[in-house]
C-alpha cells in the first residue's frame, strides 16, 4: 500500500512540476533567440557604418568563415583582415534578412538566414546585390558587447 501512495504522490508531483520546467525552458530559449537577434541587427549595423572595431568585438577570436568554396578565414584577425578591403572599397546594406531557424542550447546558438545586400562602390561605380543563405554558429562571449560571438559561419551565395 505505501508503494502505491508514493507511486500517486510522485505521478502528482510530476504533473505539478513539470509544466514549469518546461516552461523554464522555453523561457530562456526565448530569451537566448531574442539576444540572438540583437546580436545580428548589431552586426548589420556595424557593416552597414563600416565600423570594424565592432565587427571584430562580434567575433569570437576563434572563429572559422567559409565565405565560400575557396575562401576560409581562419580566426578573427584573418576574418577582419579580409574585410577591411571590402569596407575601404564598398558601402554595404542589408536590404534583406530573413531569419529562417534559431536552434538553442545553453551557451550555442545556431542562426540560419537567407540575406541580401547591396554593395555601392565608395568611389564610383555600378552598385551590386549579392544574396545568399548563411549558418551561424554562436557561443557565449563575455567581451562581446552583446554577449555573444560568431564562432562559426558557413555562407551559400545564391544560384538563381
Amino acid at each position: 500500500m505505501r508503494v502505491i501512495k508514493d507511486f500517486i504522490n510522485i505521478r502528482i508531483l510530476t504533473a505539478v512540476l513539470l509544466p514549469f520546467i518546461f516552461s523554464d525552458s522555453n523561457a530562456q530559449e526565448g530569451e537566448i533567440e531574442q539576444a540572438i537577434l540583437h546580436h545580428g541587427k548589431t552586426i548589420r549595423d556595424a557593416f552597414s557604418n563600416g565600423d570594424i572595431q565592432k565587427i571584430k568585438s562580434l567575433h569570437h577570436p576563434e572563429v572559422i568563415k567559409a565565405l565560400g568554396y575557396n575562401d576560409l578565414k581562419i580566426g578573427r584577425d584573418e576574418v577582419i583582415d579580409g574585410l577591411i578591403g571590402t569596407l575601404q572599397a564598398f558601402d554595404l546594406e542589408f536590404i534583406e534578412n530573413v531569419v529562417e531557424s534559431i536552434l538553442t542550447r545553453e551557451n550555442i546558438a545556431i542562426e540560419q538566414t537567407r540575406f541580401t545586400i547591396k554593395g555601392t562602390p565608395k568611389n564610383g561605380g555600378d552598385p551590386f546585390i549579392f544574396k545568399g543563405r548563411t549558418m551561424v554558429t554562436y557561443t557565449r562571449y563575455e567581451e562581446s558587447p552583446t554577449g555573444w560571438a560568431t564562432i562559426r559561419e558557413i555562407i551559400q551565395p545564391a544560384t538563381e
